[in-house]
């Protein structure tokens, strides 16, 4: 038998808890059930392997949310549990989460925060994943389905219309902050508002790990960035664009004020936002955020359009594999339990609950239908696309546990369709505190 890597999994296994042959094509995902205290795994929308678990217990709930293997060790050690052993254990969060081995997996939640699982399981799923797969942890039992729809991002077979990323100067339209590289260096992050029809490259095939595409809304900092970057293009040097309203993007905006005719008061209002983006000759601020990741770093963030704005778009989670005989991708999605407290609702402008709710449709075709991306941006990403490439659809972003060695991670908050272990605000905040769990 062979065995071929593809996002993050192996794909070739035999169990000795559940029965698996043949071979699986690939790529796999990990979805964990709390309500239903079970760990499948799933080969486009098959079940090929699964087994009983044992999550978080009351006061130390498992987070719901998207997540992906940060890390792998044979052999861990919890440094406030007593030294606890857990074997085959693979991080899902820098803050404590993790799947691993236990001699105790009842069928009910009994861990401080972790997803225990059965000693032969758990050594064969670690035999199969490798960092960066993914794992979806939800209240109710959900399970991917293919999902058709033109928005979908498809490898390009001829000549692209617009720049390939790897090949694409990093504009100065919003000059990227400069990060920390997986091997230490750094890496320029291609921010931008809108840019110039890029010449068509070669077609070129990705290589390396899958890319990581979030689509979410724009914050009030996604908007001081573009803010300062078009202050740095009108002559106002705002410094780096950060979304940190600091003394250098204060000056700028005074400098913008008095060069106006404008009360220089140095605040950020709406007025200022329009103002600037009047005068760079931009339209006003995008309400819709993308973000790509390659290997735990973001390669280009761009705006969108999210339409029907006040409606809820829900969260979901595609994963691309590539079709039988062909280049192209199928997608598989599954849609994400996610009750917005009121004070995020009205955060974020939302007073029109999604489709999802009413589940009168497909979800994930409904928020799909609602995004709009710029051709040149569309065509950067297509030249990226690849196997086992991810998109996640969310309203509430990737929140604080997304950062330097991390995909795109989205927490979600249980609500009706969840069961009695539905964790409140308060229990979440105390649950986000865990340092290392058992």
């Amino acid at each position: 038998m062979l065995l071929r890597l593809a996002a993050g999994f192996g794909l070739i296994a035999f169990l000795s808890s559940t029965a698996l042959a043949g071979t699986i094509e690939g790529p796999l995902q990990i979805i964990v059930s709390r309500d239903q205290q079970t760990l499948k795994v799933y080969d486009g929308d098959t079940v090929v392997a699964s087994s009983n678990v044992s999550s978080g217990k009351e006061g130390h709930a498992t987070p719901t949310g998207i997540f992906s293997i940060l890390e792998k060790k044979r052999m861990h050690h919890s440094n406030i549990y007593d030294d606890a052993p857990m074997p085959f254990m693979q991080r899902l969060t820098w803050s404590g989460i993790a799947l691993h081995a236990s001699g105790h997996v009842p069928s009910y939640p009994a861990s401080h925060g972790c997803v225990r699982m059965p000693d032969d399981f758990a050594r064969m799923l670690y035999r199969l994943t490798r960092r960066g797969g993914h794992v979806l942890v939800n209240s109710a039992d959900v399970a991917p389905h293919r999902v058709e729809h033109p928005a979908l991002f498809q490898p390009e077979d001829a000549e692209p219309e617009g720049q390939l990323l790897s090949d694409a100067p990093l504009r100065p339209t919003i000059p990227g902050p400069t990060i920390p590289g997986p091997t230490g260096g750094s890496v320029e992050v291609a921010m931008r508002v809108a840019a110039p029809p890029a010449q068509a490259m070669p077609v070129h095939r990705p290589s390396g790990d899958p890319v990581r595409i979030l689509i979410t809304r724009a914050t009030a900092r996604d908007t001081l960035k573009d803010l300062q970057t078009l202050l740095g293009e009108l002559g106002h040097d705002a410094g780096v664009p950060d979304g940190v309203a600091g003394l250098q993007t204060t000056f700028a905006i005074k400098a913008f004020q008095t060069a106006e005719g404008m009360p220089a008061d140095g605040a950020v209002t709406p007025a200022l936002v329009e103002a600037v983006f009047r005068k760079a000759g931009r339209g006003l601020p995008a309400n819709g955020r993308l973000s790509v990741r390659k290997e735990f770093v973001t390669l280009l963030e761009a705006p969108v359009t999210i339409r029907n704005e006040a409606a809820e778009l829900g969260t979901h989670f595609l994963l691309a594999r590539t079709s039988a005989g062909g280049n192209d991708l199928d997608w598989f999605g599954v849609t994400m339990d996610n009750a917005l407290a009121t004070p995020t609702r009205k955060r974020l402008g939302i007073v029109e609950p999604g489709s999802f709710e009413a589940r009168a449709a497909d979800p994930i075709l409904e928020a799909l239908g609602r995004i709009d991306i710029a051709a040149d941006v569309r065509g950067e990403i297509e030249g990226l696309v690849g196997d086992g490439a991810s998109l996640t659809i969310t309203d509430t972003g990737t929140e604080g546990e997304t950062g330097k060695g991390t995909d795109f991670i989205t927490l979600t908050r249980p609500g009706p369709y969840g069961s009695g272990y539905a964790s409140s605000s308060a229990r979440w905040k105390k649950e986000s505190s865990i340092v290392v769990v058992e």
